[in-house]
């Protein structure tokens, strides 16, 4: 980071102080840096591997060829605009502030835990997803190991457990290990791609433009029975799930060199590169396969059932372990963004024992109580939601919760950008950033995302997950208990007006306790 000036990095704690907040966390981030959280987050070997069956055992080829892009699309709406709002406020926590001061104290609040409860439910679906790929690929076979939920949870406690370690270490050494995530992203993903295609029997390519209809048994139950056009839709689940995670460039703002410029263009390179090559990917993963309708039947078992068929085992191990490196990598990086959501909303107050869990580490510069606390819920979620007797019906909690886990992600990303469909120009937001759509631009692109948000829920509240439309009601009408019933009394918000030039105390004596020399 050579270009990054003195004069930079002033510009940088100026912009945070002006919002109010002090420089406790550490500026080691660059540019890709940036990037490569969000990429890493993203993971298309992650949720494009272990999610595949939503599309082979779907739509089929098409669900690839056709319903990828449009998914992606989908997702780079909601970056683009969050972009726009992340080069004007470049804060740790960033949906919660952008939240609030575009809106109000309960619209800030609401953002907040709707973000905050997807991380955390997310990083236990993500090591979960690690854990299902290990099993699969080495698991099993070299170690005899049988799925049981206490093998499951003693899986998670140690991969979660390192994930936390490193992060407690320093964003130095973790923003090493995601930028090495990056490139082996990049580069796992064209090996993958390029396997596939040397072990592909024909480059049948219009199957990947070739619509089926693979619901029901014949798709190995992972859609019920529906009509084409709409497994279809609930495929487009596939992309639009994996495509999330971005928000992660704004969680670490305030450890990004220049983020008014650095963290709009990460959020939105994420999603494009994680677009282009989870397509080269998959499109070659699927001509690979020697005969959709046998591929459908799989089931989730598609990916390891492919390659155990069509890859030479020393090439195949390679691979996977590749891949199980990023998947591990991927929740390390989730882990940082958790954290600094849960540090973001505690120095204003957000949380119990908001006071803990805001305290920044001297030695690491880092939100040590909020990284240990994230990783912790993010077990305890999975093993309460595994238990035999957490049931509704005969579909288990945990799959109801994690179908809920990216419709509450996606609304913490719709309500600030909604908000500010209406703000811009009004004293709320009326200054803008360098990244800078213009006004036109980034109204269009706020319409699509309530547009792309309605479809989200839509899609998301569908057979199996029915049950996630109830569990999202009730959520929205415990909060609004919570807010009117207590929190609307106590809860301050982020500090706007007078406040911020009230805090310039506490915020210098913040810095002095870190070490950190601020503007001065």
């Amino acid at each position: 980071m050579s270009d990054y000036t003195e004069l930079d990095k002033k510009q940088d704690v100026h912009i945070l102080h002006s919002m109010g907040y002090a420089q406790e966390l550490e500026r080691r981030m660059s540019s890709f840096s940036n990037f490569a959280v969000s990429f890493s987050i993203i993971c298309i070997l992650s949720g494009g591997i272990n999610s595949l069956a939503q599309a082979t055992s779907g739509a089929g080829g098409a669900a690839i060829g056709i319903g990828w892009p449009v998914g992606c699309f989908i997702s780079l709406v909601f970056a683009v605009a969050m972009a726009q709002i992340s080069s004007a406020y470049p804060t740790a926590g960033g949906l919660y502030h952008w939240g609030s001061i575009l809106g109000n104290r309960f619209t800030g609040w609401l953002t907040a835990w709707f973000n905050l409860l997807g991380l955390v439910t997310v990083l236990g679906a993500i090591n979960v997803g690690t854990y299902y790929f290990f099993m699969g690929s080495f698991g099993t076979s070299y170690f005899g190991l049988t799925d049981t939920t206490l093998v499951r949870i003693v899986f998670l406690v140690i991969i979660t457990g390192a994930q936390a370690l490193v992060n407690h270490m320093g964003i130095g050494l973790t923003a090493k290990l995601t930028d090495f995530s990056g490139y082996l992203i990049f580069a796992t993903s064209i090996a993958l791609a390029a396997v596939c295609l040397i072990a592909a029997p024909s480059y049948e390519i219009s199957r990947l433009f070739t619509f089926a209809n693979y619901s029901g048994e014949a798709g190995g139950n992972v859609w019920p029975s529906t009509s084409g056009a709409w497994v279809f839709l609930v495929g487009l689940l596939l992309p639009i799930y994996t495509i999330t995670g971005y928000d992660a460039s704004a969680h670490t703002s305030e450890e990004t060199v220049k983020a008014a410029e650095s963290v709009p263009r990460g959020m939105v390179a994420s999603v494009l590169w994680s677009a282009l090559f989870g397509y080269i990917m998959l499109c070659a993963f699927v001509l690979m396969l020697p005969n959709m309708d046998d591929a459908a039947k799989q089931g989730w078992n598609v990916f390891f059932w492919a390659m155990d068929s069509q890859v030479n085992p020393i090439v195949k191990d390679i691979l996977y372990l590749a891949i199980l490196v990023s998947q591990w990598l991927c929740g390390l990086a989730t882990v940082t963004s958790v954290s600094r959501m849960i540090f973001a909303f505690s120095r204003d107050g957000g949380l119990p024992a908001s006071k803990a869990l805001s305290k920044v580490s001297p030695q690491y510069r880092t939100p040590v109580a909020a990284i240990w606390t994230g990783s912790i819920l993010s077990v305890l979620f999975v093993w309460f939601t595994s238990l035999d007797f957490m049931k509704i019906g005969d579909t288990p909690v945990y799959t109801i919760v994690v179908s809920c886990t990216v419709i509450f992600l996606f609304f913490s990303f719709a309500i600030p950008i909604t908000l500010g469909l209406f703000a811009w120009g009004t004293s709320k937001w009326d200054k803008m950033g360098p990244w800078n759509l213009g006004e036109g631009a980034f109204k269009l692109f706020a319409v699509l995302t309530i547009i792309a948000m309605v479809l989200i829920f839509i899609l998301g509240i569908q057979p199996p997950n029915g049950a996630a439309l109830y569990v999202t009601v009730g959520f929205l009408l415990l909060t609004a208990i919570v807010w009117f019933g207590f929190e609307s009394r106590r809860f301050k918000g982020p500090p706007i007006g007078a406040d911020v030039a009230k805090r310039q105390a506490e915020i210098a004596a913040a810095e002095a306790a870190v070490g950190e020399s601020g503007e001065r």
